[in-house]
């Protein structure tokens, strides 16, 4: 037992790496690729061939370039370049659709092997955030808190759902959250430490040229030098009179501003080699900007990308919350997420650590670092009318779980009068229960994580009738759906598809019913505007796969959701993972 303990940290979160890698790699090989990795992937092997980053629009190339690195050891991959998809140049065209549809399913024949490949770097850089959160709640709280962060971090169901896919959700989570740790461990110290800024400046480059919606943290960060509590201890001259103490605090917020403006305008520069150093035409879409599209500069496909998700926020895209669409979105839309995605134990565990810590006096500059960051960016998202899926809220939750880890520490206590000792271990003990019960909701839904809903919501099986698209239904169990048919003998379905990939690539017989099937699959889009397959109130004999959104009828009005009545007035008969239900018509 001695010697246990004697093992530095780093070797006991062995077995919780080699945990969340079997995991991760158990639950990816069977998904098929969802909506969104074909465009991410084909983003990224197109700037590695190419050096070109036109089809970046939407989301800068750094994540996307990681992903395609090691489909370069695939020199049969062809890219068609020689299509219109890329040599059409168009501001804020959508040709990178048709381009991606054309890489994946057209010009080449591997499809499992490529996306398998693009997956692995997701899986390594969720490791990396793993190890961010250890270090920083070490660094916070102590070796227990350390391990109990990691445990959190690579268990949620949430991290593991993006943490292995093709996107640049967990790659934006991850740079913002190391560069807001090293923003912490730059104002640690008195004056500039230039080595701590410089690794700063880079971590922001990173993070901005990961995934756009990180700018967001930039007030964030900025409203954290305000905070007393940010600056060490020792900025605050160690005296009674109030004029002495008011004058080195406002030093200090002028410092920490200063090093984060800095650090802000360096990392631009980062952004630019992100971007291959890109030079050309601005490419704006709004009126008020089109009068520089005539004039050069640099990354300008970066600056464009600000102005559409800028665009975007504003709403113009369908969202669905309990059985009804928006064009411009739910206030309610991430509130409600948050509470049926969230783990039970997180939801838990997290007003109780914030309690605690905050009420402390020792902790509560800590919390406040933490707990501010996620809270600020919350209410920013609730402002957004995009609302499709609680991915969009994956940067708070490193955040909340090294806010949470901090429950386990020693000191946190000291702050707290008239608690027990017993109190204090029993507390601890409550910790860890929590984080068991989060290694049992893992486990349980494993390997569809993507389709997570807590219990307290009705699970998986209930959550269709609360949220869609990416937070059940991605596309992700075309390849589970085969499986099903094969074991029941079935030859053919009639199929409700949302999603990308294509059936036929896996041999299943089908035929289209009305669905989003991607720009290469428009009979499927296309049967919501033309004559039913099938009768709306007494549908043929015959075996239905009907996935979750299409079963809503997106992107339907609700007045004109008959297509799919029936079907959702009954239990299906079997499920693909949670995001396709089976119907068996019997004649």
């Amino acid at each position: 037992m001695a010697t246990w303990r004697k093992l530095p940290a780093s070797w006991t979160a062995v077995p919780l790496f080699l945990l969340f890698f079997w995991l991760a790699l158990n639950s990816l090989v069977l998904d098929s690729p969802t909506m969104d990795e074909q465009n991410h992937l084909a983003r990224g092997l197109a700037f590695l061939r190419s050096g070109d980053p036109r089809l970046s629009l939407e989301h800068p190339p750094f994540i996307n370039s990681l992903s395609a690195l090691p489909l370069l050891t695939l020199p049969d991959v062809h890219l068609p370049f020689d299509d219109v998809s890329w040599t059409k140049q168009e501001p804020l065209g959508l040709y990178w659709y048709f381009f991606a549809d054309l890489l994946l399913w057209v010009y080449n024949h591997d499809v499992t092997r490529m996306v398998f490949l693009a997956r692995l770097p997701i899986v390594f850089l969720t490791l990396g955030l793993g190890l961010v959160a250890f270090h920083w709640a070490r660094e916070l709280w102590g070796k227990k808190a350390a391990l109990l962060a990691l445990f959190l971090l690579l268990l949620e169901p949430n991290v593991l759902a993006h943490g292995r896919l093709t996107t640049t959700d967990l790659g934006g989570t991850l740079f913002v959250f190391l560069a807001a740790y090293l923003l912490w461990r730059l104002w640690q110290v008195e004056g500039w430490s230039w080595p701590r800024w410089a690794w700063l400046a880079l971590a922001l480059g990173l993070a901005f040229g990961s995934k756009l919606s990180t700018l967001a943290f930039v007030p964030i960060l900025g409203l954290l030098a305000f905070l007393p509590h940010a600056q060490p201890s020792a900025v605050i001259a160690p005296s009674n009179l109030q004029t002495r103490r008011s004058e080195a605090y406002g030093r200090g917020v002028g410092r920490r501003l200063g090093q984060l403006a800095l650090a802000g305008a360096f990392s631009l520069l980062v952004v630019w080699v992100i971007f291959g150093g890109q030079w050309g035409f601005m490419q704006f879409q709004s009126a008020a900007l089109t009068s520089l599209n005539g004039k050069q500069g640099p990354m300008p496909v970066f600056w464009a990308g600000i102005e559409q998700i800028l665009l975007l926020s504003g709403g113009g895209r369908p969202s669905f919350l309990l059985g009804h669409f928006s064009d411009t979105g739910f206030l309610s839309y991430f509130p409600i997420a948050f509470l049926v995605k969230t783990p039970l134990a997180v939801l838990l565990a997290l007003p109780l650590a914030s309690f605690v810590l905050l009420k402390s006096q020792d902790t509560r500059a800590r919390a406040l670092f933490l707990l501010l960051p996620a809270l600020l960016y919350f209410l920013l998202s609730m402002q957004s009318g995009l609302n499709i899926g609680y991915r969009h809220l994956l940067p708070i939750l490193p955040f909340l779980l090294v806010l949470i880890s901090g429950l386990v520490t020693h000191d946190q206590w000291s702050g707290v009068g008239g608690i027990s000792r017993a109190s204090v271990h029993g507390l601890r003990l409550a910790a860890y229960g929590l984080a068991l019960l989060l290694l049992f909701e893992t486990l349980a839904i494993h390997p569809h994580y993507l389709s997570f809903f807590n219990q307290a919501a009705g699970g998986p099986a209930h959550g269709h009738t609360i949220l869609i698209d990416s937070n059940i239904d991605w596309g992700q169990d075309l390849r589970r759906l085969k499986v099903w048919l094969d074991n029941h003998g079935v030859t053919a379905v009639k199929l409700g598809w949302f999603g990308t990939a294509r059936p036929d690539y896996y041999g299943i017989i089908y035929q289209p019913l009305p669905g989003l099937g991607g720009v290469g699959q428009p009979a499927f889009f296309d049967a919501w505007w033309q004559p039913l397959p099938f009768s709306p109130t007494a549908p043929e004999p015959g075996v239905y796969a009907i996935s979750a959104t299409s079963l809503w009828e997106f992107p339907r009005r609700d007045e004109d959701k008959t297509a799919y009545a029936w079907f959702r007035h009954r239990q299906p008969d079997a499920r693909i993972g949670y995001s396709i239900f089976i119907y068996e018509v019997k004649p």
